[in-house]
């Protein structure tokens, strides 16, 4: 049995952080400074990390090779099935034209202010995508429907992503909380209180967050009320469900609320400076077709400093009547509602089967916890891809759509996916290697060892897991009963140490290989990651900066704030 070591670097903590790090520099460096596409970033990190894991972590290669072979089943069942189906479902709207006429219903429902749009569609809608899928599907979903509203895809991109933080904790119905229950054997309803007591100042703050960044500090004396509703609305509602409702309806109930008192609200209010920021609604996705015809806006290199311009189309369509409303916005009510329903009757847990990984599972001990590492790959057949998968079929069989159109959509499917999966296998395969060769845990040790502080740096346990396997769930099955270990040895609370490793993740979600390259799927940005991941990582540091210092504020300033 291969024992984790956990200081091999000469047995000590620091200098083996540094090397165990050095993998995943070799991501952001590849990805962020020379700008090389994800999956080339990953692939490289992989090698770096194999060679580090069996040469100075001393993990035998056989080991090595069955931990990163069960990561990259992982990634393809259950991760990439969701996003596969999810992409599917985007165009199936696409090609039967309900995703156009889905953007025809917000030109002429919603004033054709960007700042409005985008706090309507990337913080609102993105949200209740991360509610019912995830894994960067409200990136990908989100982004391309701002794109069509005339957002240069650079922007749409990294907008969205920054949106795709304060939902994520409490994605798939409470998933990341059920498993941070699992693993640090605390209450999942007191956690989710707890993190419903963090990540709502963020709901609050990030919509004048994003508006700054992306009009400037001068557009929020107009656009302050709209950015007010759709915060405070979101906020309040997460901190409600959350702690006095129930944590697996948070994500569902506040993005609902969210929309519609956004949508209320710009009925009976409109900014004064509306033809300053309005919206240009004469492009189309690129290179996708919609309702069945061709609509192709021309490539153009993309850069720092060179951002496509939206190209001039004919103007949309007469304003969609009532029941073309309704057909426009049917697929993502019904997949809310199927997804909703297949997690409340436990449909996923029909048939599955819990499998022990072959040489692998037991094969490891674990120093850290004084137990064997169990390697146990739960095949679900019905797991949430295939609920989406349910609502795909649904949705062409009332939208009427056609078999070639159906089949077209999953080659559209395929066409934009086919470098994420590759990614998402590689960095998620990266993910296991760490994970069995005790890599992450020295990482993990290294951070706790810093004592009273450790409440701020906390939140980088969970940053570092959810970059690498871009995933809250993830990682909290990874770092959360180490937060909590490191909280006893230190006297701090357990409570608020483990729920911010969910919430520290959900700040690393942005700038994760596996998010991001699923996010540019829909854009012209496939193959341009890197310039993403640097317009993000500042936002990505500097909002873990700020929960850090929550942190440390709630655990020793108002420790009352703390649920038992």
């Amino acid at each position: 049995m291969f024992h984790q070591l956990l200081s091999p670097v000469a047995n000590n903590f620091f200098l083996s952080f540094v090397v165990g790090f050095i993998s995943i520099l070799v991501v952001l460096i590849l990805l962020g400074v020379l700008r090389r596409p994800a999956w080339q970033a990953a692939l490289a990190g992989l090698i770096v990390g194999f060679l580090i894991a069996v040469t100075v972590w001393q993990m035998p290669v056989g080991l090595a090779v069955s931990s990163t072979l069960n990561g990259f089943v992982f990634a393809l069942l259950p991760v990439m099935w969701i996003v596969w189906n999810a992409m599917w479902l985007y165009n199936v709207t696409v090609r039967s034209g309900k995703f156009d006429l889905f953007r025809r219903w917000m030109i002429y429902n919603v004033p054709p202010d960007k700042r409005i749009l985008l706090l309507l569609i990337a913080f609102s809608f993105g949200a209740l995508l991360e509610g019912v899928a995830g894994f960067g599907t409200p990136v990908a979903i989100g982004s391309a429907l701002l794109v069509t509203l005339g957002f240069p895809a650079v922007e749409a991109v990294t907008l969205t992503l920054m949106f795709n933080t304060t939902p994520v904790a409490f994605g798939a119905l409470g998933a990341p909380v059920i498993t941070l229950g699992a693993v640090t054997g605390l209450p999942p309803g007191i956690l989710g209180a707890m993190i419903g007591r963090q990540l709502p100042i963020f709901g609050l703050i990030l919509p004048f967050y994003a508006l700054i960044f992306y009009t400037g500090i001068r557009s929020l004396r107009t656009a302050w009320p709209v950015a007010l509703v759709a915060g405070l609305s979101f906020a309040l509602t997460q901190f409600t469900v959350s702690n006095f409702i129930n944590y697996q309806l948070t994500d569902v109930l506040s993005a609902l609320i969210s929309l519609l008192c956004v949508i209320a609200f710009v009925q009976v209010w409109k900014p004064a400076d509306l033809e300053q920021y309005r919206a240009s609604f004469h492009s189309v996705l690129p290179g996708v077709q919609m309702g069945g015809h061709d609509e192709v806006v021309p490539r153009t290199p993309i850069g720092e400093k060179d951002i496509p311009a939206p190209v001039d189309l004919p103007e949309p369509a007469a304003k969609p009547s009532a029941g073309e409303a309704v057909l426009a916005w049917l697929p993502w009510v019904l997949i809310a509602l199927v997804v909703i329903i297949w997690t409340v009757a436990s449909v996923a847990l029909v048939g599955s089967s819990p499998i022990k990984w072959p040489g692998l599972h037991n094969a490891i001990f674990l120093t850290l916890y004084k137990k064997p590492y169990a390697a146990i790959y739960s095949f679900q057949p019905l797991g949430t891809g295939t609920a989406i998968l349910l609502t795909v079929v649904l949705t062409a069989i009332i939208l009427r759509l056609s078999p070639a159109l159906f089949l077209q959509a999953l080659a559209d499917t395929w066409k934009q996916l086919r470098f994420a999966i590759l990614t998402v296998v590689l960095i998620i395969g990266l993910a296991y290697l760490y994970n069995y060769s005790g890599m992450v845990y020295t990482l993990g040790l290294a951070i706790a060892s810093v004592g009273a502080i450790f409440p701020f740096f906390s939140v980088f346990l969970g940053w570092i897991a959810c970059f690498l396997s871009g995933s809250d769930t993830s990682s909290n099955a990874l770092f959360g009963n180490l937060q909590v270990v490191a909280a006893r040895q230190l006297k701090l609370s357990p409570v608020l140490m483990a729920a911010t490793n969910s919430s520290g993740a959900v700040m690393g979600k942005m700038v994760s290989p596996q998010n991001v390259t699923t996010g540019v799927s829909t854009t012209d940005l496939v193959g341009k990651e890197g310039l993403i991941v640097r317009r993000t990582i500042v936002h990505s540091l500097i909002l873990a900066c700020v929960l850090g210092v929550i942190v440390m504020v709630q655990q020793y300033l108002i420790p009352g704030i703390i649920p038992h």
